[in-house]
């Protein structure tokens, strides 16, 4: 039992983790709560109802299921991303140079946006997404898991790990830790700012485009209004890890997920999205930067 609740936590915490890091990158390069992420979460899920929908029109499920799902992760991402760098240029770059307050209104203004743009086109009621896992799964120590959970676990963490090199190993990813650091010296040594923020917002998206998916495939069921609680519990775990940091937002989804589950089946499930913030008022009145956070240190 005791397994069994930590894999389902480990589960939804790989997810909240994918969402989270769109937060700490956007974060740690602008210093700007993007509260639109969640719904760029959403509109993955549904997205991947539709694609995968049309796929299974012409055929091409019955025909090959890996490419199937294959082919609706890249539009997907490749979607999504495009909504990242678009919100990106239309309701934050005009406001780069103003107070700290209007970009975060646009923020607020774009996710309502996006909520009702989606409940006017698709409808107010719940979708449902394709069973193409089913239930099937194996044994592990006495516990039950799925192929799907499994999937979701794998998949995560090797997109995850895959950021950390990408933004750790690789020029653009130097670039984006010089511009989280001082965006003025990056500038005068030829940093392009534009192209850096940009990039920001696309891989942000595209991660959480992911996770719209596979939340999607897990639960079975999508609507309008999940992009509003699930961002706001990645961006607790942004901030339970320390905002700005991605090691801390992997590690706060994780926690995170790992708590609700355990919350849920030892002490009530009425109360599991309360967990989440009692957690967070806890560490931040011990450890206000987050688990990993340290100030003044270099951002992402």
């Amino acid at each position: 039992m005791l397994l069994q609740q930590f894999i389902n936590g480990l589960t939804l915490g790989s997810v909240y983790a994918l969402i989270a890091l769109g937060y700490t990158m956007v974060y740690g390069i602008l210093e700007l709560i993007n509260f639109a992420h969640g719904e760029i979460y959403m509109l993955g899920a549904y997205l991947g109802i539709i694609i995968l929908g049309f796929l299974t029109a012409i055929g091409l499920t019955a025909y090959s299921l890996p490419l199937s799902i294959f082919i609706m992760l890249a539009l997907t991402v490749l979607f999504c991303s495009s909504y990242g760098f678009t919100i990106e240029k239309i309701a934050y770059k005009p406001l780069r140079n103003a107070q700290r307050l209007s970009p975060l209104i646009s923020a607020i203004g774009v996710s309502i946006f996006l909520q009702n743009y989606v409940m006017l086109t698709q409808g107010a009621t719940d979708k449902v997404f394709p069973q193409v896992f089913g239930s099937a799964g194996f044994e592990l120590f006495s516990t039950r898991i799925t192929y799907l959970q499994a999937a979701i676990i794998t998949t995560s963490g090797v997109m995850m790990a895959m950021l950390h090199v990408f933004v750790m190993k690789t020029k653009t990813g130097k670039a984006m830790r010089s511009v989280a650091q001082d965006k003025l010296m990056a500038s005068l040594v030829g940093i392009d700012i534009d192209r850096v923020i940009s990039i920001t917002f696309i891989l942000g998206s595209g991660l959480a485009a992911v996770a719209g998916i596979m939340v999607a495939m897990y639960y079975g069921l999508v609507n309008y209004s999940i992009g509003y609680s699930a961002g706001i519990k990645a961006f607790t775990a942004a901030v339970l890890g320390g905002i700005g940091s991605i090691p801390g937002a992997m590690l706060g989804g994780i926690v995170l997920g790992i708590l609700e589950s355990f919350g849920s089946s030892y002490i009530s499930s009425e109360y599991k999205d309360a967990y989440a913030f009692i957690m967070l008022i806890l560490i931040l009145l011990v450890k206000p930067e987050g688990l990993l956070g340290k100030r003044g240190e270099e951002k992402i």
